[in-house]
């Protein structure tokens, strides 16, 4: 009885005393309420501060619903006194009938500083961190800031960065920021692998993607440094590379990357499940717009019934044939494709709808994101503006020629809603980079020896999107300087419009006697006809003159003895005797007192300058895959100049250049090209001898550079080639490969077979001054050695390296003619740094 009553009294006294501090509690909440209700903003005391005003520190005490501070509303002022970043401390206590607020404000950067950085500019890291000069120091804006500057040395493929933040104090409350960076080494991709290919090699596909393993040439360039959003854009490259190629179900399922601590470097797998390749069905058109022909839309389809599956092309088609509705005057008019598969016979159905769009207007075009670039220049670039029909593929098609500007990181524009349900807005959103150039230029050609070139550049001059560029080149063999400058809007038109100004100087070499130079200019507009075909018209006036080294300005270097000279080692003479059994010395000794050189030209030297105005069109049509390394397509060029408009020559030239690329097995490439010119005079003004084409290398590999064709072969003369005015040229090459190298080291191999031949001169045969005749086989070699076929075959090592472009072939020639002049071994390339 004695214990139960004294749990009871314990029980009864825990329940008086949480009784009595509840009614404490209650007492004080209501003590504190009434002493903040009592106050107003005018009893506000503000203690701590320097910089920040006390008025403007009470504005953010704002009274309750009853017009008194209460609780709540001292509550908000704390938040929002913090929020501002002023102060890193706010204390409120009511005292009576005030409220002390106590602040700690937060120190002013005096400088900002980074140290360490050396793979990245001040100026740079300046501007990425959000801390700056005179600003309010803040410790997670701090924080932040360290944390962007390592994201930007990682997307510079630099994973081993650390970042220190430094605060140093200094007087009157300021703070210098130092931010210490460690480097470390560049992290790189050490191995690019994929899972899952079967129709196409890892091969192949590294050659696709921008991402590039790490190899011994990797500090000359970028793409073997690991950037996520790379490896992304790649997924998206491999899956529309497998669409263009009939894989209709291709998935990329993944891209993984692992880093590997080991090799110190990102290991990238791409897994693909490839599905089967289709081919086209059939193609059908339907429209669901009244007055409207669907059979018209037929001539604008990529694509055809048997064809394989190619869904760029069908992309293609939908935008022309929406583009082609528009002008029609169907502003709304939308094509959709709709395809049906046929898995057990692996095709692919497709019928393009034509429909009525929804009626949809364009409020707004925003465009940000530009600070150099002026809006014009981009604005330029829609076939839509502000108030007419939306049309997606015309949008689609403007954000593609933005991106084709190379202007801009990015590119991207996004649609929001208008003003009211039929309107809509495009923000354009972009991101400038920088557009100049300043590259030192050297390289090597077995014809012009060794050159160095040094050029200036830009591609948005002023931000008014023109290109100019000034090069300066100087060689053993070849010198001179070029200034171009381009408006690719001439009046607001599609059509652009540039202009050349050059000079050339070719020198004496063994490859000919004489030195050339030619000063001109040249004007010219380019026309868009569609995305594969271009059309250029030209006019060209240029100022040609002749020079002979000294060796050869008399007769004194040259005599019957031993009938050589400086530059053509092989004796060659006059027989006039008419008798071919005549001994070699029957004839004419072949040099005459005006100089040395061959007799077309002497007579250039006797013409002095000679002035050329032609006009001329240029048609270029285009579907490679890739201009600088192409593996399918077809690049075809046609020429024709007319020369007679005003100048001292007469003549129509037309030349042909044809090459098409399609892959074979095991990623071998194969190559025919297709080559053909002539060249007819006017009139009766007759054709110089460096208005002929001359051949070599560039039409049959091993030959010497205007090494085969009509050729001046009588004694004491130079041999120089004289042209002809008809040539044609063959090739067939396979590019192999090395399978057993790393695709990054960028090198493959050749095998080819050209033929062709130059022939038909038709300049200066005869010069009555010196009595030299007109018989043709006098000074020059016969019409049946001319139009001999030559051909070669050969191989050739081909490396895309970050130097430049190089290549070195070597070839046999298998036909020639007898005063052919050979070149078996050919190198050429340069670079840019």
């Amino acid at each position: 009885m004695m214990l139960g009553m004294r749990v009871l009294r314990g029980g009864v006294a825990a329940a008086l005393l949480a009784a009595g501090l509840f009614v404490a509690s209650v007492a004080t909440g209501v003590a504190v309420s009434g002493v903040a209700m009592a106050q107003g903003a005018s009893s506000i005391v503000v203690e701590g501060n320097r910089r920040v005003d006390s008025d403007t520190i009470r504005t953010y005490f704002k009274p309750g619903p009853s017009g008194r501070l209460d609780g709540a509303s001292i509550d908000d002022a704390l938040k929002a006194l913090y929020a501002t970043g002023l102060f890193s401390d706010v204390r409120i206590t009511p005292t009576g009938n005030r409220i002390v607020v106590v602040v700690s404000e937060n120190q002013v950067i005096n400088r900002i500083a980074f140290e360490g950085n050396k793979k990245i500019k001040d100026d740079q890291l300046g501007l990425e961190v959000q801390s700056k000069p005179r600003g309010t120091f803040s410790r997670s804006t701090v924080q932040a800031d360290t944390l962007r500057i390592a994201e930007v040395y990682r997307r510079s493929g630099r994973f081993d960065v650390r970042v220190e933040p430094k605060i140093i104090e200094q007087p009157n409350n300021r703070v210098d920021l130092i931010f210490e960076v460690t480097e470390g080494a560049k992290t790189g991709v050490k191995s690019v692998d994929f899972i899952g290919n079967k129709a196409f090699s890892s091969y192949r596909l590294r050659d696709i993607i921008k991402t590039r393993e790490s190899n011994v040439l990797s500090f000359l360039a970028s793409g073997d440094i690991y950037d996520p959003d790379r490896v992304e854009a790649d997924r998206d490259i491999i899956r529309r590379y497998y669409l263009k190629n009939g894989y209709a179900d291709v998935q990329v399922v993944a891209a993984l990357t692992e880093y590997d601590p080991e090799r110190k470097g990102f290991l990238v797998t791409f897994t693909i499940e490839e599905g089967e390749q289709y081919r086209v069905g059939s193609v059908d058109f339907q429209t669901n717009i009244s007055g409207l022909d669907a059979n018209y839309f037929r001539s604008y389809s990529r694509v055809g019934a048997g064809s394989v599956y190619n869904a760029e092309a069908v992309e293609k088609s939908v935008e022309e044939m929406t583009i082609e509705a528009s002008r029609r005057g169907y502003a709304f008019a939308q094509v959709r494709p709709r395809g049906e598969r046929n898995t057990a016979a692996r095709t692919v159905s497709i019928v393009f709808v034509v429909e009525e769009g929804s009626r949809t207007y364009i409020e707004r075009i925003n465009v940000r994101g530009n600070t150099r670039t002026r809006d014009y220049v981009i604005r330029r670039e829609f076939d839509v503006s502000e108030g007419d029909a939306y049309n997606r593929a015309l949008v689609d098609r403007a954000e593609r020629r933005l991106k084709n500007l190379d202007f801009f990181k990015s590119v991207k524009i996004v649609t929001e809603p208008g003003s009211s349900s039929d309107r809509v807005v495009l923000n354009v959103d972009l991101e400038e980079k920088s557009t100049g150039d300043f590259s030192v230029s050297g390289g090597y050609s077995s014809a012009d020896g060794l050159l160095g070139e040094v050029s200036i550049s830009e591609k948005n001059l002023l931000g008014r999107g023109l290109f100019a560029r000034a090069a300066l080149q100087y060689g053993q063999r070849a010198r001179g300087y070029t200034l171009s400058i381009v408006e690719p809007y001439l009046f607001d038109y599609r059509v652009a419009l540039g202009l050349d100004f050059f000079q050339r100087e070719q020198l004496a070499s063994s490859f000919q006697s004489y030195n050339t130079k030619t000063v001109g200019f040249s004007p010219r507009l380019g026309f868009t006809l569609r995305e594969d075909l271009a059309l250029q018209l030209r006019y060209s006036f240029y100022r040609q003159e002749v020079t002979l080294p000294s060796q050869l300005a008399n007769c004194n270097n040259i005599s019957p003895n031993n009938g050589r000279l400086p530059f053509f080692p092989t004796p060659t003479y006059i027989n006039n005797s008419g008798d071919p059994a005549a001994a070699p010395f029957a004839g004419t000794f072949g040099c005459y007192g005006d100089s040395e050189a061959s007799l077309p030209v002497r007579q250039e030297l006797a013409r002095g300058s000679t002035n050329t105005s032609l006009a001329g069109y240029t048609l270029i049509y285009n579907t490679l895959d890739n201009n600088k390394d192409a593996a399918s397509g077809l690049l075809l060029d046609f020429k024709q100049d007319f020369a007679g408009l005003g100048g001292d020559v007469r003549f129509i030239r037309t030349t042909f250049d044809g090459r098409y690329y399609a892959p074979l097995l095991y990623d071998v490439v194969g190559v025919l090209r297709l080559q053909a010119g002539h060249i007819t005079k006017v009139g009766n003004v007759p054709l110089r001898m460096l208005d002929h084409f001359q051949q070599g290398p560039n039409l049959v590999r091993g030959f010497a550079p205007a090494g085969f064709g009509p050729r001046d072969i009588t004694f004491g003369s130079t041999n120089d080639a004289l042209g002809g005015t008809t040539y044609w040229g063959a090739s067939a090459e396979a590019q192999v490969p090395f399978f057993f190298l790393p695709k990054e080291v960028g090198l493959k191999g050749a095998i080819y077979a050209d033929a062709g031949s130059v022939f038909n001169y038709r300049g200066p045969t005869s010069n009555i001054a010196t009595g030299e005749v007109g018989q043709f086989g006098l000074i020059r070699s016969s019409d049946a050695e001319d139009q001999k076929i030559r051909s070669s075959v050969g191989a050739g090592l081909i490396w895309a390296s970050p130097f430049g472009p190089l290549r070195f072939d070597y070839s046999i020639p298998l036909t020639k003619g007898r005063y052919d002049r050979l070149q078996q071994f050919r190198f050429g390339g340069g670079t840019s740094f």
